[in-house]
């Protein structure tokens, strides 16, 4: 069995191919998105040089599904990466965009285990308030032209009162809560 707590290794060769050192077989960008999507870490290394080629195959593969039709990022979102690249604000994106999606990470985590638990599982994430504060314009801009998304840039339905919940009220929540695991699955 794969030891999953260290990262894949992935070689390329001097003909482009990439090459799985787990499996022993060559593999596709395709099929190392679906590493990542399994929740697999990804290494890619140039086999002569041992150059890590991780950040320029990741940017592939978010090029090529952005070209498909898959988009994610709003155009806002792309000139503003851009923008950061020649000014002093690059220094914080990094920083700023890898909380934004731990951020998301742990508060879907913490959501879903608390579905079917407590009656109202949005109203009982820790730190839900400040998290949605902090991110509200981060949201607004990644959620545009989303469909079921409002135009005020909210970012889902807002924590109910401590009042128990109707049925009717919990399969609302369960069903947004499923929506918003697609759309977060796409990230």
């Amino acid at each position: 069995m794969a030891d999953t707590d260290k990262p894949l290794l992935i070689k390329r060769y001097a003909s482009r191919r990439l090459y799985n050192t787990e499996t022993s077989d060559y593999v596709t960008l395709e099929d190392i998105a679906g590493f990542i999507r399994a929740g697999r870490e990804v290494q890619i290394v140039d086999l002569k040089s041992g150059d890590d080629l991780t950040r320029q195959y990741l940017l592939q593969i978010v090029a090529e599904h952005e070209s498909k039709g898959e988009n994610v990022l709003p155009i806002a979102v792309l000139t503003d990466l851009v923008r950061s690249y020649t000014t002093n604000v690059h220094s914080v994106v990094p920083q700023f965009l890898a909380a934004s999606f731990e951020m998301l990470r742990e508060g879907q985590s913490k959501m879903m285990g608390n579905l079917g638990v407590l009656p109202n599982p949005m109203a009982a994430m820790p730190g839900f308030d400040l998290m949605r504060k902090q991110q509200e314009a981060f949201m607004k801009t990644m959620m545009t032209g989303v469909p079921g998304w409002g135009a005020a840039g909210t970012s889902g339905p807002e924590p109910e009162s401590d009042d128990a919940t109707s049925a009717e009220d919990l399969a609302q929540i369960k069903k947004q809560l499923a929506e918003l695991q697609k759309k977060l699955s796409k990230l």
